[in-house]
């Protein structure tokens, strides 16, 4: 296996001691991406949030940091990524303001209507049932609760990026979707009100949805 396909197999599914580097490479690539999504949406104290697919666990701290009297959830499917999490969240789990578990999208280990916020941060390309897990996500949402994903990697009208964008989808057997794909995938899985946001120069999208 070539070094690429190597590397994308543990972004997929960090690892090993390679992987421990790549979950916290994450929160370091990925954090004005993060930032910036997250700039899009009103995150209010007393909310309840899941982080699908949370990595080195960078943006559940900053959750964490918002959140008073609410609470924040991470899962991954890596036990590496979790264990990583929880030792970079260490305090915010003491204080029982942050929770991390080994799980999947596929079947959330959370009651109904549940969370105000679900999120995802350059996870859905890997999850293994993109409608049936969006419908995951749509049961353990309060009602008008919303999803957001967040990706450096999309169909864009930046032909260099988007270039890149779907080598790294070969290399790493995932899809990539388009704007009005997102819409499509969305409102199929039930939800309204979608909103999408492009920073074209860099590549990213995000994408809101409500229930």
């Amino acid at each position: 296996m070539g070094l690429k396909k190597k590397l994308v197999a543990q972004v997929r599914n960090p690892s090993g001691k390679l992987g421990r580097f790549i979950a916290r490479g994450m929160n370091k690539g990925h954090a004005k991406l993060a930032k910036w999504g997250i700039s899009k949406i009103l995150i209010k104290p007393d909310y309840f949030i899941l982080d699908i697919g949370c990595g080195g666990g960078g943006n559940l701290h900053r959750f964490g940091e918002m959140i008073k009297d609410g609470k924040v959830y991470g899962i991954d499917s890596s036990e590496t990524s979790v264990n990583i999490s929880k030792k970079i969240n260490k305090n915010q789990i003491d204080n029982g303001i942050i929770e991390i578990q080994k799980a999947s999208v596929s079947s959330l280990p959370f009651n109904n209507n549940f969370f105000n916020l679900v999120t995802g941060f350059e996870s859905y390309y890997f999850w293994p049932d993109l409608i049936k897990d969006l419908n995951e996500i749509y049961r353990v949402l309060k009602p008008k609760g919303k999803l957001i994903l967040v990706n450096e990697g999309y169909l864009c009208d930046n032909t260099k990026k988007r270039k890149k964008a779907e080598k790294w989808s070969i290399l790493g057997n995932f899809h990539i979707h388009s704007p009005k794909e997102y819409e499509d995938f969305l409102t199929k899985a039930g939800f309204i009100n979608i909103q999408i946001f492009e920073e074209r120069k860099k590549g990213w999208i995000a994408v809101i949805g409500v229930k």
